[in-house]
């Protein structure tokens, strides 16, 4: 059988671009991006820039312009890797020297900054711009190094300072802005340091340190069981974290200590209570927020143990930390009550009034104003020596037993300054037992009323030898007094009947 040709179709010979169509193609791609850089268009131009880079990957050119725009874009990151990437295919081409100088400067990197721009000046030693740009890099390493020192000596203002002209340099740089929200932390300024961290941590999610500040504000915002959270996930993330693992351990003790102190009161043992407030002040001096609550606390266990005047000084140091604490104003303003210092009273309960108007607290200033009042007048209680639920007999013993004590005649053998002194004492003496003898005399001196607007009452026509010949002359042997030789001229000898 005949064998039958057939026709086999040949393939056309496959199109493959020619080295010099890539080059045209990738030039016309880098015009095209030029082009979109000049009307700001960088995103576009990005694009455009990718492409010549594709078709010809060699040229550092491609890469030096698509770093000029990445920066543009503040993708300084990206810029840096193709600046790199640029000087590494041409180490003569001084401006991607520039350029990634630019970038590591941004990042914060001024010692690789200023390489760059040494080796800019190598290549073109007039270049003003590597001259002020490496000028910069100095500045920056000065900024940085003062901020280093002023955290150590505990300045975070200084640094805070620092890092913001810092910045103003390196935009870009997540340490100098950790730095920075760290201090302010530190400052008590949390809610700008919170924005500063949730910023890094929207764009790297995974950032240790963003997320150690972001405890740290939490942490001395007193929202202890959050912080640990935080820091245990920055610890997750950076295991040899130290700052993280620090807070993280304080942060537990003091919320343990703090818990056993609470106890501890609850359970009315307020030593055991103000000796754990004491351990749990020393944990961390610079958690502001808990520290003023645990000085009120400890001030709280203070008042219960009769340690007044300690308590007052727990409650200042409270306040000193937290000016805003309303509970440790008004437990220090109890305790000027208690030891009678109503001046210093009434202006702690102005101040929780200004802040916090209440009936309650209208209350609490009144009181301390009224005893404030009571107190600039004649305490005639304490010129009988008797309490303020004294009974008529307690108060007419009183008065026998001061009226003799201070009687003007027993004293006319003493000097001129002690008869006046005794002679005050003794009209003082005869008030007291007039106004507290009255009952409604006495409701009225009680509840502050001034008694110099009672009609009946007069102390400056006051006679106290009415009151003491009345207390005791001539009612059937209250007391005799008699001319006596023996007691010196002029001077009462007292018989009691």
């Amino acid at each position: 059988m005949a064998a039958v040709d057939m026709d086999v179709p040949v393939e056309p010979e496959s199109h493959i671009p020619m080295e010099e169509d890539l080059e045209r193609q990738a030039e016309c791609f880098k015009e095209q991006g030029n082009a979109l850089y000049s009307r700001k268009d960088y995103s576009e131009a990005f694009n455009y820039y990718t492409k010549a880079i594709d078709a010809c990957p060699r040229n550092a050119s491609y890469y030096g312009n698509r770093a000029a725009t990445l920066m543009m874009l503040f993708r300084f990151r990206e810029a840096l890797e193709d600046s790199q990437q640029a000087v590494r295919l041409d180490d003569c081409f001084m401006k991607g020297h520039l350029r990634e100088g630019k970038c590591h400067l941004s990042l914060g990197n001024a010692m690789a900054a200023s390489r760059c721009f040494q080796k800019v000046l190598e290549l073109e030693p007039s270049n003003r711009e590597a001259h002020q740009e490496n000028k910069n890099a100095g500045t920056l390493l000065e900024y940085e190094r003062m901020a280093e020192f002023g955290f150590e000596k505990g300045d975070f203002r200084k640094v805070v300072y620092c890092m913001d002209r810092a910045l103003a340099m390196a935009t870009a740089c997540h340490r100098f802005k950790i730095f920075k929200a760290e201090c302010l932390a530190l400052l008590g300024r949390y809610p700008e340091a919170q924005s500063v961290a949730s910023d890094i941590l929207r764009m790297d999610s995974t950032n240790a340190d963003a997320l150690y500040v972001r405890g740290l504000c939490l942490y001395y915002e007193d929202c202890i069981d959050k912080a640990v959270q935080f820091f245990i996930q920055a610890l997750r993330m950076a295991p040899d974290h130290e700052k993280a693992r620090l807070a993280c351990k304080n942060a537990k003790a003091l919320k343990a200590k703090k818990e056993e102190g609470n106890q501890a009161f609850k359970n009315y043992n307020y030593d055991a209570a103000y000796q754990l407030y004491t351990e749990a002040l020393a944990i961390d001096p610079n958690n502001i927020k808990t520290n003023a609550k645990l000085y009120s606390n400890r001030a709280t266990a203070g008042t219960k143990l009769k340690k007044l005047n300690q308590a007052i000084e727990d409650c200042t140091s409270a306040i000193k930390l937290d000016d805003t604490y309303i509970k440790a104003y008004l437990r220090r303003a109890q305790c000027y009550m208690n030891t009678e210092q109503y001046d210093e009273a009434v202006r702690d309960y102005e101040k929780v009034y200004q802040t916090e108007k209440t009936s309650e607290h209208k209350h609490l200033l009144k009181t301390a104003q009224l005893e404030l009042k009571k107190s600039k007048r004649k305490d005639y209680y304490k010129v009988l020596g008797v309490g303020k639920n004294a009974t008529e007999d307690e108060l007419k013993k009183a008065y026998r037993k001061r009226a003799l004590m201070h009687h003007p005649d027993r004293h006319s053998s003493a000097t001129p300054e002690v008869q006046k002194e005794e002679e005050k004492k003794f009209k003082e003496v005869g008030e007291a037992f007039t106004v507290l003898s009255d009952p409604k005399k006495k409701v009225r001196y009680d509840s502050g009323h001034d008694l110099d607007e009672d009609n009946s009452f007069d102390g400056g026509d006051f006679d106290a030898n009415n009151i003491f010949r009345a207390f005791f002359g001539g009612h059937g042997g209250g007391f005799s007094y008699d001319n006596n030789q023996d007691s010196g001229p002029g001077n009462f000898f007292f018989q009691f009947g």
